[in-house]
């Protein structure tokens, strides 16, 4: 294991409360704890010699008996005021409930009583500054968030009611499930599609219910991790294409784009991700003649049907009595 100091620091300040709790441990055992090699734990014991007190006098430092080292054992003193657990500042207190609170949102009934026990001794620590945070993640039910985990722990394949927002249909796909995740605000579950024959992910709030097969999961070969950003190839959204005019270039300044690129007379081409179609269809009904061209030409086909509706009832009321 290499060097570094964001695996280190962590890895030093629970080091000495042990050795601590531990006289003479044994070096080999106390590196299959810390998980590292028995080279790197005597790096990190070399590290601690310049650790201390303020003054950096003798008296000051950590000590280590190196010649018990020679022999195996791992003896430290002079290292009292590190005895006590350390505590956790109110940042990393309110990281640490915003990170329990989206594992509880995509926790099943087992693990979600464990993980809001936790939450709950935190924020009574840290007391009225919990509230200044808060955390929402689309991850379905529950129980359907459980039967998927007992799925994946026993690898087994599922088949999947699921809602597809992009064509407005309930599909019942087989597939072999692997892994939920989150990502953006939402819950997904990574797996194989049988009739696909490939990998593809599912939101976990479109997921309506799972039904075990009884077929064990196939091997599909290393599984694709969820992208990192919502500007990468979202599993629900789809590329769009628009020419502006200079007086719609002002959305490239409020929403992400794939890219953007400069045409004659001002105006501007930009590709962008859009994974709601409702969001889609009012931001080109803002934009109206500001959009000279929309690729795929079916993306605009709602904001058109909602324009003509528009235009023909402003109609229909001009001409009433």
């Amino acid at each position: 294991m290499a060097m570094t100091s964001t695996s280190q620091v962590p890895r030093l300040l629970a080091l000495v409360p042990y050795l601590q709790a531990h006289p003479d441990a044994d070096l080999a055992a106390t590196a299959s704890v810390f998980n590292v090699s028995q080279r790197q734990l005597v790096a990190d014991l070399k590290v601690l010699w310049f650790c201390g007190l303020p003054g950096g006098a003798p008296g000051d430092l950590i000590e280590v008996d190196m010649d018990a080292l020679d022999a195996g054992t791992i003896r430290l003193t002079n290292a009292e005021f590190l005895a006590r657990p350390q505590r956790f500042t109110p940042e990393e207190a309110l990281s640490l409930i915003v990170a329990l609170r989206a594992i509880e949102e995509m926790a099943d009934a087992d693990l979600g009583s464990a993980v809001r026990s936790a939450r709950a001794k935190l924020e009574a620590a840290v007391g009225g500054g919990a509230d200044r945070v808060d955390i929402a993640v689309a991850a379905g039910q529950e129980g359907i968030r459980g039967e998927l985990a007992d799925a994946i722990a026993a690898g087994q394949a599922v088949r999947l009611t699921y809602h597809g927002a992009s064509r407005g249909v309930e599909t019942d796909p087989v597939v072999d499930p692997v892994a939920l995740g989150t990502r953006d605000g939402y819950g997904y579950l990574t797996a194989w599609a049988h009739e696909r024959r490939a990998w593809r992910t599912y939101r976990l709030d479109r997921i309506v219910a799972v039904t075990p097969t009884g077929a064990a999961v196939g091997d599909h070969g290393p599984v694709p991790a969820l992208a990192s950003g919502w500007l990468d190839d979202r599993p629900d959204a789809a590329e769009v294409t628009l020419d502006l005019r200079p007086e719609g270039r002002w959305i490239t300044e409020y929403h992400p784009m794939l890219s953007v690129t400069d045409l004659p007379e001002g105006g501007t081409r930009v590709r962008m991700l859009v994974a709601d179609p409702g969001w889609f269809r009012r931001l080109l009904l803002r934009l109206g003649p500001a959009v000279t061209r929309v690729d795929p030409p079916e993306a605009a086909a709602s904001a058109i049907d909602a324009a003509r509706e528009a235009v023909a009832q402003a109609g229909a009321f001009t001409e009433a009595p």
